[in-house]
């Protein structure tokens, strides 16, 4: 590219021109450039080192990439070429010399690369006394400013630069580390006498600042010691701020300080985040405790102290919400709807604690949002299930390095309201280990009278928890503590019986599964038989767990059939009862009860398990021997004694009974209960013990559609005994239509659903002779002596 010369004053002819980003060139000076944008690349590649001449012109956004005429300043500076070079990857590096200044008048061409034309734009009033003057004055004090310490370019003062002031207030404004605004602002003057004064104003305004940097660096210094000067920096900046009087607002400290008052902290809390402050602001931000007290606070300041939810008193809406997303569970929505009512008419915010015990999979988990929704709280879950250390409770005192508070605090921070709806689950899965006893630590926090002034290790300060709606949930309250028993108010969840599972199936499980599925609102039909098919052959459970995981099964067998269409179609698919088989498979549980008690000694007894009711069979054999009794079957020691107890009272009144009296002198009785690797124990096994026992004895069959519990005495009296609801559902669910109860558990029928009731015919005993006379079918004709013997044959007995 050839030279481009005119002469001073004149017109110039269109000449390349590089518009830089955030740079400008002085004549005199030398400037690396970094052509990156497609244009300037192009550019640079046309370039000769030495030879060529181009235009550079800083361009007014920063951001723009290809910038228009418009975009540019005005004034631009005529550079020659001086070196030429290229970066690892491959983009352009140009060293240009400035050397004179122009006006831009317009962009001749943009491609492949911008051409401009101007008007030169030559020095005035550089020859002055003046002038001159003033260029000594910018030499002494830019002189003086750098041995002080000042950050600038070393200017190398030569005989040329004495005669010539322009030059030198060109060299000083590239040193001086100007913005890009001031030097433009110095390179658009062209008067040198003006040029000169602003320079001069800015090395006056350099040195000022020098000075107070100065005097920050001589602050900084008097107040670190000899082994702080790695923290120079920090105080440099520290320094800096309190020179120019601003305020702490917008700094970290600041704004932790304003989250503490907006917090409304009570009296003690107050106390305790205005120490650590003073602590904070005077402790050197290097040091490791440094951040154990910034966390503290963080802690402090996110806790609700009296943040509370937007909750609603509505009893209608509250009763509707709990209504549409749970079926049944009358007494849990009662006791919510109660607890609503006083704070609607005392106005007293107080908390209260409930506890839902039931088997697995009734909706005591999903319960606990439901109250929340329905309330307008938050809700926070806690898993306690395995936790073993009391820290996890009430959190790690801060003398340990990473303590934290417990989950109790981390619930409320998350939860950020005072009055939310907390549910522990699993409470009566906690651990007890080394570290201490978890459960122990929830005395505090379930106790109505103590919790209002909860204190965490970590914090230290009393939180108030008397507004929370705890909720828990367990399967088994006999692993629970009695102080901790004490302290809840227990609603016990037994069930849901047949008809039960199918409405809720019908109202949430399908809905849910069909979502779940992908498949649209009504492209699936299942009849109530077939769901009731399902709950009564492929489930056997207390709860709806098992349910929603079979219906879960059919409807992605139907999204497979639907994805396997060819044609789009997607007409409503109907499951019936009889379209179960290609679906789920054979059917899981069948009615056995009639089956296993169609021989003498075979009698159905009812459980109660942590899991639910259930139905269990004895098996029970005689052969001949010496008298000797064998239990098994994982029995406990209070059903190894119900067993002896149930037969002495048989040898005891053989005559009544129709046994006969030498029986046990020549005759072993085996009594066994399966499932075999299922522990077993309780006291109510003593009534179908002694019926299933008489049965063997006397040959007499027991009513297949009968089942039964109770505990026996040695004088043949029926006692009370517990779970009756769980054990009359799962007499129900087994297909059983007659159900024998101490007559002193006539109460507890209350707490069965009515539908059950109705269905089953109770029978209400005192005494072991009412039990054999409800139980036992009519004697028949005695059957061959082998059948008696027993010989080949077993008996069985289901207990509770």
């Amino acid at each position: 590219m050839a030279d481009i010369t005119t002469a001073a004053g004149s017109p110039r002819p269109p000449i390349p021109l590089l518009p830089v980003r955030n740079a400008v060139l002085f004549p005199g000076t030398v400037l690396r450039l970094h052509a990156g944008r497609p244009s300037s690349a192009a550019l640079a590649a046309d370039l000769k080192a030495g030879e060529s001449l181009i235009g550079v012109v800083a361009q007014k956004e920063r951001g723009q990439d290809e910038p228009d005429f418009g975009d540019l300043h005005p004034v631009a500076t005529l550079a020659r070429v001086v070196e030429l070079g290229r970066t690892q990857d491959g983009a352009w590096l140009v060293v240009v010399e400035g050397l004179s200044r122009f006006a831009l008048t317009s962009l001749a061409s943009t491609e492949p690369y911008r051409w401009a034309t101007g008007e030169d734009l030559p020095d005035r009033g550089g020859d002055t006394p003046e002038a001159r003057a003033l260029a000594e004055a910018v030499k002494e004090r830019f002189a003086r400013l750098a041995q002080a310490g000042a950050s600038l370019k070393p200017i190398t003062v030569t005989t040329r630069l004495l005669e010539d002031p322009g030059l030198l207030a060109d060299r000083a404004a590239s040193a001086m580390g100007l913005s890009t605004e001031q030097q433009v602002d110095l390179l658009a003057e062209t008067d040198v006498v003006a040029r000169l004064r602003a320079v001069l104003a800015r090395v006056d305004e350099l040195a000022r600042v020098q000075e107070i940097r100065k005097k920050i660096d001589d602050d900084v210094r008097a107040e670190l010691g000899k082994g702080q000067k790695e923290h120079i920096l920090r105080q440099q900046l520290r320094a800096i701020q309190k020179e120019l009087g601003e305020d702490d607002d917008g700094d970290e400290l600041g704004a932790l300080k304003k989250r503490l008052d907006d917090a409304q902290l009570p009296e003690e809390a107050r106390k305790v985040a205005d120490r650590e402050l003073r602590r904070l602001e005077a402790m050197n931000p290097q040091q490791a405790e440094h951040g154990v007290i910034r966390t503290y606070l963080e802690w402090i300041a996110d806790l609700p102290w009296s943040r509370r939810g937007e909750g609603t008193l509505d009893l209608k809406k509250v009763r509707e919400k709990l209504d549409a997303d749970h079926y049944g569970l009358d007494d849990v929505k009662k006791r919510i709807l109660q607890h609503l009512a006083v704070l609607k008419l005392s106005g007293n915010p107080r908390g209260t604690i409930l506890c839902l015990a039931g088997p697995p999979g009734v909706g005591k988990t999903s319960l606990g949002q439901s109250v929340a929704d329905a309330l307008g709280r938050p809700f926070v879950r806690i898993a306690l299930g395995g936790v073993r250390d009391e820290a996890e409770v009430r959190g790690h005192r801060r003398t340990y390095v990473g303590a934290l508070p417990g989950r109790v605090i981390h619930g409320m921070r998350k939860a950020g309201a005072r009055d939310a709806v907390v549910l522990m689950d699993e409470i009566d899965k906690l651990g007890k280990g080394w570290a201490g006893d978890p459960e122990a630590a929830l005395l505090e926090v379930l106790d109505p009278a103590q919790n209002k002034a909860f204190t965490d290790h970590y914090l230290e300060i009393p939180f108030d928890l008397s507004e929370v709606l705890f909720l828990c949930t367990a399967n088994d309250l006999s692993t629970l503590s009695p102080p901790l028993r004490d302290r809840l108010e227990v609603i016990e969840i037994q069930g849901y019986t047949p008809d039960e599972k199918v409405r809720i199936a019908r109202a949430h499980l399908l809905p849910r599964q069909l979502r779940e599925s992908g498949l649209a609102e009504g492209s699936l039909a299942v009849t109530d038989e077939a769901l009731a098919a399902v709950v009564r052959d492929y489930t056997r459970e207390a709860g709806v767990r098992q349910l929603e995981r079979e219906i879960g099964r059919l409807c992605r067998a139907a999204a497979l059939e639907v994805a396997d269409r060819d044609d789009g179609a997607h007409a409503p698919q109907v499951v019936d009862a009889g379209d179960l088989v290609p679906r789920l498979g054979r059917p899981r549980f069948t009615a056995e009860v009639a089956e296993r008690t169609r021989i003498p000694g075979v009698a159905t007894g009812l459980a109660w398990t942590p899991v639910g009711g259930d139905i269990l069979f004895v098996e029970t054999s005689r052969m001949p021997g010496t008298g000797r009794l064998e239990i098994t079957g994982q029995l406990g020691d209070v059903m190894k004694e119900s067993a002896r107890a149930a037969l002495t009272y048989v040898r005891s009144n053989a005559g009544p009974l129709g046994v006969d009296p030498e029986f046990l002198g020549r005759t072993d009785v085996h009594i066994h209960v399966p499932a075999g690797a299922v522990p077993k124990d309780g006291p109510s096994a003593g009534v179908t013990m002694f019926t299933a026992l008489t049965s063997l004895l006397t040959g007499r069959k027991v009513r297949s559609d009968t089942a039964m519990t109770g505990e026996c005495t040695l004088r043949g009296r029926v006692l009370p005994v517990g779970g009756i609801k769980s054990k009359v559902l799962a007499a129900h669910r087994a297909g059983l239509t007659r159900v024998v109860l101490p007559h002193r558990n006539a109460a507890d029928l209350d707490d069965v659903p009515a539908e059950t009731r109705a269905a089953l015919d109770f029978v209400l005993v005192e005494d072991m002779e009412q039990v054999l006379e409800a139980a036992l079918e009519p004697a028949e004709a005695r059957p061959p002596a082998d059948a008696l013997s027993g010989r080949g044959r077993g008996a069985e007995l289901a207990v509770a």
